[in-house]
């Protein structure tokens, strides 16, 4: 029997410039090639065009002016005159329009699990709360509007004909809108489509133009909604959280927003990463944050998280990882969201809003009971899956860990001297940066 034991070496470095990597935790084979990424990264927009004055608020379903072209929402955060933030729930579709919501919670018009499939495959119904809440938004004429609006706006895009959605009754349109409020598929939608005072078309909103504080309200009300996705649905095992940055991404529209789906599967991906914790309970300080010190790859760090340029992904993705000793982000103070906010903020600002990426959440899912941080994987979408790594299951990364730290640590440097992110960030090859083990333990 072995007397020791360690983890293998996931980065290999060939002496034409190669770089070999494993991912620790699903095996992924990933190759940089010298030479394959010297391109530029973001998308330009060839002509940008003036925005018109009378299409402000206006520019896609997810703008401040077109709120009654999504379901209705769940909750909303709005700004007080005096800088405060409120959460505003069970707002009647009478009063839509007399806040501003900075963010709001909104069922996705397609799901990917229906409330057809819990209620028929489950059993489930809507719980009474939200009945009660169903029952209030449609008791106003307003609220029944709006909801028979998007019902049959939901038909048309199904493939249904004029009378084919007038021959269905008012109770089986009624009957369908149950999604709309007790669905495990929501959007976290943030105010700007574009930055304010934007001159074109170029200038869209994305998470590095946030300021701190908008995103960290941004980070803690979806923390706060995928806790109320588990209580809704009994029968939830995982709520999976991600941002798709612009369409090469996966984004169905330009306009900042997270999404949440609740799945009653873990799903391949935690599968993966808790096969590797039984064995190694302490995997996730040898294979990602204790590796990436020995590797020089950590980017920055504050108290309460650390990022460092990943490695065995298809995409050049930055990783994040929670410091907090408590693996469900609801459970943690409001000191460590923040900094975990700071962390992926800071990220996306040195990223830019032309870069098409998806902001993926790794979080222990509900029924498991082993520790496991949270963690945040920003992934470059700059490249295209083709032939070759279809064939192999060797996938070609364009920039390589190493090249990717370099890149967004100089960016750091320059966005906190100005100011746009935040000030108590240590970024690597600074004498104050000594990355510290992860601590969760429950």
């Amino acid at each position: 029997m072995a007397l020791f034991a360690r983890e293998p070496e996931y980065i290999t470095e060939l002496r034409d410039g190669t770089v070999k990597q494993l991912n620790p935790f699903t095996g992924t084979q990933v190759w940089t090639v010298p030479g394959r990424g010297n391109r530029p990264l973001g998308m330009v927009s060839p002509h940008p065009l003036p925005l018109r004055p009378e299409e402000m608020g206006r520019h896609c379903a997810f703008c401040e002016l077109r709120y009654l072209e999504t379901p209705p929402e769940k909750s909303r955060v709005i700004r007080r005159d005096d800088g405060s933030w409120e959460t505003i729930y069970r707002n009647p579709a009478e009063e839509l329009f007399t806040t501003v919501a900075q963010f709001r919670r909104v069922p996705n018009l397609f799901e990917i699990l229906s409330f057809d499939y819990w209620h028929q495959n489950y059993g489930f119904e809507l719980p009474e709360r939200v009945s009660q809440r169903k029952a209030a938004y449609l008791s106003s004429p307003a609220g029944l509007d709006h909801v028979m609006r998007v019902v049959e706006a939901k038909l048309y895009a199904s493939g249904l004909s004029d009378d084919e959605v007038a021959e269905m009754g008012h109770d089986d349109k009624i009957a369908r809108a149950s999604s709309f409020f007790g669905g495990g598929h929501d959007l976290i939608v943030a105010r700007r489509h574009f930055v304010d005072n934007a001159a074109d078309d170029s200038q869209l909103a994305s998470s590095g133009t946030l300021t701190p504080e908008e995103h960290a309200k941004f980070i803690a009300y979806t923390v706060e909604s995928m806790k109320m996705a588990y209580e809704v649905n009994r029968y939830v095992r995982y709520v999976a959280a991600f941002q798709n940055w612009l369409k090469p991404a996966g984004a169905s529209f330009d306009h900042l927003h997270k999404q949440l789906v609740s799945i009653d599967e873990r799903g391949t991906q935690q599968e993966a990463a808790l096969v590797r914790l039984r064995q190694n309970p302490n995997i996730f300080n040898d294979a990602a944050a204790n590796y990436a010190t020995h590797r020089n790859l950590i980017i920055a760090e504050n108290p309460h998280a650390i990022a460092f340029a990943g490695f065995g992904h298809r995409y050049p993705t930055i990783e994040v990882y929670s410091r907090s000793v408590h693996s469900d982000p609801w459970e943690q103070h409001p000191e460590e969201v923040r900094g975990m906010s700071d962390m992926i903020h800071a990220m996306h600002v040195a990223t830019g809003a032309d870069v098409p990426c998806n902001e993926e959440w790794h979080c222990r899912p509900i029924d498991v009971k082993h520790p496991m941080p949270w963690r945040v994987m920003l992934k470059w979408r700059v490249s295209t899956l083709a032939g070759f790594e279809g064939a192999t299951k060797i996938y070609l990364n364009t920039i390589a860990p190493t090249t990717l730290r370099d890149r967004v640590v100089g960016a750091l440097r320059t966005l906190r001297d100005e100011g746009r992110i935040a000030q108590d960030l240590k970024i690597a090859t600074e004498a104050t940066c000594v990355p510290n083990p992860l601590r969760y333990s429950r």
